[in-house]
């Protein structure tokens, strides 16, 4: 499993649900469809909410990945399932891996454009994002149709941006990925999805990093 390709895409897990906004539908539980280009591959995954949890789920080679976290931040996991290797491992971080993260997480200010367009069905207008610390700038296409639970990570990136982010950026290290919703299906969730099933071996964070192969 690429590592850093691995790292990359619990970035954007990270920011995977969204937060609510004055809007004209209001999903409380279902599935968002993403895709994000990262270390030159596509990721295309699945995100799974609820009103207090989430669950992305995507594929890295032969390896079925799933990171759930609960939406005040509190708890994040990352299930990794490798049939052909026999290997299912759960690694679940600590409250200073989740603080470190939130941390690292950048604060966003943001400006109000009058430009327009339709991405993925969705009306989007165009808000300008400018991180403080770094100074630069990114240009972020919001829309007020829909509203869906939000985790802690995506409020503090664009909770202030006015609308649910169709088009946006997530960050990792100091570098950006871009993200596009694709779809927004609201639906009953079967049991077990934010769960982590008894046949999962628990493990570390830093268990996960040797896993992949190391590499920060």
């Amino acid at each position: 499993m690429n590592i850093k390709l691995f790292t990359a895409a619990v970035a954007m897990t990270l920011t995977a649900t969204a937060m609510s906004a004055s809007a004209q539908k209001a999903y409380k539980e279902g599935v968002v469809t993403l895709s994000t280009n990262a270390m030159g591959q596509t990721i295309d995954g699945k995100n799974y909410f609820s009103p207090d949890s989430s669950a992305f789920a995507f594929s890295s080679g032969p390896a079925a990945i799933k990171l759930l976290t609960d939406n005040k931040s509190t708890f994040m996991a990352v299930l990794v399932d490798v049939p052909v290797a026999s290997i299912k491992k759960a690694a679940i971080a600590n409250a200073d891996e989740i603080a470190d993260a939130k941390a690292k997480t950048p604060t966003l200010t943001f400006t109000p454009s009058t430009e327009s367009k339709v991405i993925n069905g969705f009306k989007c207008t165009k808000v300008t994002g400018k991180d403080a610390a770094s100074g630069k700038t990114y240009d972020v296409w919001i829309t007020k149709d829909v509203s869906l639970p939000m985790n802690g990570m995506m409020q503090k990136l664009y909770g202030s941006a006015g609308g649910y982010p169709i088009q946006y950026f997530n960050f990792q290290d100091g570098k950006s990925v871009e993200v596009t919703v694709k779809s927004i299906v609201e639906q009953q969730l079967p049991k077990g999805t934010f769960s982590i099933d008894k046949d999962f071996e628990k493990i570390s964070m830093d268990d996960l990093k040797a896993l992949g192969g190391g590499g920060n």
